[in-house]
């Protein structure tokens, strides 16, 4: 059980991560979503013991985490760029991750490198950015660690690498239930990989709840311009466009069967919202500057 509780990660004048508290329960793949520059790596670097809080706790099963041995071999940790040595060969790199991981398995590091075509001779320096994002990926899963936090690994992949990268993924998540946190821009690729959506703009928690709930949340409505402004008045509406006189309106807030059959009597269209469409829809700026979440509250 991971627990967060008004934490905050600042770097001189700058607030990466504003008072967020979260409860992750484990076992399952977690979506982490947020722009560039919302926090999200420095909020996984405080899960991964790789730096202390400015302020606000972290535990994991009520144990702070930072510098804590036995934790830390708990949790791996993989980032876009290795932490590793540039000079030493792909076998050296995975013989010391076996070493250090007491949940190594050796022969799915081995099946890996054969999936994603790894010549274990090479030195990591020779390593296209592809090659290097799949070594993070057999580094991240082959550790089965209980705590796995992959924060943007699949950057290089081609696509047939990174549908690999998901397969495997899943199959192994299945065969071996763990804690992932997933980290990442390619929303469309990954999103029926999420159990929970995690969404955080501007160092704050806006969106924390079961991938299917989330998803509910949006529907698009389409119709006359008229007839959808009153349809929509009193509610949280994310974005508007128009062309002609028909307009769509994003709403966020789920719709109830008598909402539903008034769409229909009025000739509405409704459209379910992806996850990715939502997540852009909530963490866009106003016109004015209001910060998406004050309209969620």
């Amino acid at each position: 059980m991971i627990s967060l509780r008004e934490l905050t990660v600042r770097y001189g004048a700058t607030v990466a991560v504003d008072g967020i508290t979260l409860d992750l329960t484990p076992d399952k793949i977690y979506g982490l979503l947020g722009r560039n520059g919302s926090g999200k790596t420095s909020l996984l670097s405080v899960l991964a013991s790789y730096r202390r809080a400015s302020a606000g706790t972290v535990t994991v099963d009520g144990v702070d985490p930072f510098e804590n041995p036995a934790l830390m071999r708990g949790t791996a940790f993989i980032r876009d760029q290795l932490d590793v040595t540039t000079q030493d060969r792909v076998d050296r790199v995975l013989d010391f991750a076996g070493r250090l991981r007491p949940t190594w398995d050796a022969g799915y590091a081995e099946h890996l490198t054969d999936v994603f075509e790894l010549d274990r001779r090479k030195r990591v320096s020779a390593l296209s950015r592809g090659q290097r994002s799949s070594l993070g990926v057999v580094l991240g899963l082959a550790a089965r660690a209980p705590l796995t936090i992959l924060d943007e690994v699949y950057l290089g992949m081609d696509a047939a690498a990174r549908t690999a990268f998901y397969r495997e993924l899943l199959a192994d998540y299945l065969a071996h239930p763990r804690t992932i946190i997933l980290s990442t821009h390619l929303i469309e690729e990954v999103a029926d990989l999420f159990e929970q959506v995690i969404v955080i703009d501007r160092g704050r928690l806006l969106v924390h709840e079961d991938t299917d709930t989330f998803k509910a949340r949006g529907v698009a409505v389409t119709g006359p311009a008229a007839v959808v402004d009153a349809f929509v008045s009193g509610r949280t509406v994310l974005s508007e466009r128009s062309l002609g006189g028909v307009r769509q309106a994003t709403l966020y807030g789920g719709l109830d069967p008598r909402d539903v059959e008034r769409a229909g009597a009025e000739g509405l269209s409704l459209a379910p919202v992806g996850v990715q469409d939502l997540f852009v829809h909530l963490t866009s700026g106003a016109a004015d500057g209001t910060h998406r979440s004050e309209a969620l509250r």
